[in-house]
């Protein structure tokens, strides 16, 4: 099995979101499981140093993007054993911005786009499915069969769509779309390429997939409805039979508390002694009181809407009010800058802000939290909360999407549960939700060291996914069955057809009477009602 993934980033090669996470961590597991797996991404200028020095010069060809051609150099890095090309174009790519500052992200992805596909047959590289991830390679579906399919080399190749985020679609003018990719007016219309008056990227690769998966199984239902579909629910619902939700994983190996050379002390989930050390030297680098006693309540994320900032704006005071102390690390809109700033001075010792992306930080505060905050408004899949489960970080989240398919509240009743979560999208419920797991941390110490365990142990691994992966490779290449229906001639063509339950009859006879050699039809007499099938006697 061949399979080329197309992404616009990868770690640990380029890195905004957990997309990148998820492309880097899948290809090799992928491959470990027997696959011929090879990604294809952007040669971006934020690429380190130390990969573009590694890279080796594939092939060069020109693109054409309708009137004009672009030139296209492709280089390829072998990394975890996993071949890795980059479409080298540097007008496009080398830039010092990854995405959405240049205003024509729908030329330079349509340029990856096509180049993607060109590149197979430079490379000789043929492979089974293309699996695409995001708005960015929406795209490749809908050119291999408006444009590609009559040429032989391209018949075969089926392809796969993954929804990240149904959120950030790739919204661009009509015109602007066919000025790059020459594609017809026949093609934007409400049933393919068009979208409320635009083109839209993501559309098209709902459109034009063979398969559609999204990052897990309760966002792939979620998408289905108005409320979380982005004006897509109604395709999404078309395009039911064909959508599956897969569970992503984390490298556990990068993630390993056990092992992590990137936070202050190693520990697992039997010696917690070292998670200790780790949370006071995180309080003293963020400047917190070092208090072993207080509850530490770590957020890593985007500073945006979509992750439920505006909860906690509405009740930053009585939150603070539960005895916590706060750290929050992430980069995003101004008025959560803002409102983590004015919050820093107000708390001193209490709450800290760091507006960066910061790798090794972010594994501190993982390993240094006692409970991790994800009140999230919606999460396609959220990969922080099985990385804080895995560093012995109790989750708090909201049940939507990834997050109520990995964080099981406590039930005090059953003993079972690995978080505490909460169902509507209300600042009180998250409110009520972080003080029960602060009467839980402060007043029953036994439950709380079996909801850490439980966290620890857990299996967040890619295994179980790539599994399900390959099995939808298989079958999505798998040649459709093709069969004939035949009809008997009648005796006698003037008599009129039998009746439904005379047909029946004949078959359910059909199947009660023993196979016996061929003899000349006599003539046919009156039809006898079959005998009912005697059931067999038991031994």
């Amino acid at each position: 099995m061949k399979i080329l993934f197309a992404a616009s980033e990868c770690v640990p090669f380029i890195k905004t979101g957990g997309l990148a996470d998820v492309v880097g961590a899948l290809s090799p597991v992928l491959k470990a499981q027997g696959a011929d797996v090879r990604v294809i991404l952007p040669l971006y200028a934020a690429i380190p140093e130390q990969y573009v020095s590694q890279m080796k010069l594939e092939c060069e060809f020109e693109v054409e993007l309708c009137w004009r051609r672009q030139y296209c150099g492709i280089k390829s890095l072998e990394y975890q054993g996993v071949t890795f090309y980059f479409v080298d174009n540097q007008y496009y790519f080398g830039r010092s911005y990854i995405y959405g500052l240049g205003g024509d992200e729908y030329e330079r992805f349509g340029f990856f786009d096509r180049a993607v596909i060109d590149a197979l047959v430079h490379l000789d590289f043929k492979p089974d499915v293309i699996h695409c991830h995001d708005w960015q390679t929406g795209m490749i579906p809908a050119l291999l069969k408006i444009q590609y399919a009559q040429f032989p080399f391209y018949q075969d190749m089926k392809t796969v769509y993954t929804i990240h985020n149904l959120q950030y679609q790739g919204v661009f003018p009509i015109k602007a779309v066919q000025d790059t990719l020459g594609l017809g007016d026949d093609l934007f219309t409400s049933d393919k390429l068009e979208c409320y008056g635009c083109a839209n990227y993501m559309k098209a690769g709902l459109v034009y997939a063979d398969e559609l998966t999204t990052v897990s199984p309760s966002y792939a239902d979620e998408i289905q409805t108005a409320f979380y579909g982005e004006r897509l629910d109604g395709l999404l619902r078309a395009r039911k039979d064909q959508l599956v939700g897969i569970l992503n994983g984390i490298d556990v190996n990068d993630y390993d508390p056990a092992k992590d050379p990137q936070i202050y002390a190693n520990y697992d989930p039997y010696h917690l002694g070292g998670k200790e050390t780790c949370k006071a030297e995180l309080q003293k680098e963020l400047g917190l009181t070092v208090d072993p006693t207080v509850p530490l309540v770590g957020i890593i994320s985007r500073l945006s809407n979509q992750k439920g900032f505006d909860l906690i704006e509405c009740v930053i005071r009585e939150l603070m009010a539960t005895g916590i102390q706060l750290v929050v690390l992430g980069m995003g809109e101004a008025k959560y800058t803002n409102l983590f700033s004015w919050a820093e001075s107000e708390y001193p010792g209490r709450l800290a802000a760091r507006f960066a992306m910061n790798h090794q930080l972010a594994h501190r505060i993982y390993a240094g939290s006692d409970m991790f905050l994800m009140p999230s408004q919606f999460e396609p899949c959220g990969l922080s909360q099985m990385i804080a489960m895995r560093y012995g970080s109790v989750p708090i989240a909201r049940e939507t999407g990834g997050l109520r398919d990995t964080v099981l509240s406590y039930n005090k009743f059953t003993d079972e549960g690995n978080g505490f979560t909460f169902f509507n999208y209300n600042a009180h419920d998250m409110l009520h939700t972080v003080r029960r797991a602060v009467h839980y941390y402060q007043n029953n110490r036994e439950v709380w060291y079996r909801l850490i365990v439980r966290g620890m142990t857990g299996d967040y691994s890619w295994y179980s996914s790539a599994g399900k992966y390959m099995a939808l490779y298989e079958d999505v290449t798998r040649p459709a069955t093709s069969f004939t229906l035949t009809e008997e001639t009648p005796e006698n063509p003037k008599t009129a057809p039998a009746s439904q339950a005379e047909v029946g009859d004949v078959k359910e006879a059909a199947k009660e009477a023993p196979k016996a050699e061929e003899k000349p039809k006599a003539k046919r007499g009156p039809r006898k009602k079959a005998e009912p099938k005697a059931e067999p006697k038991a031994e």
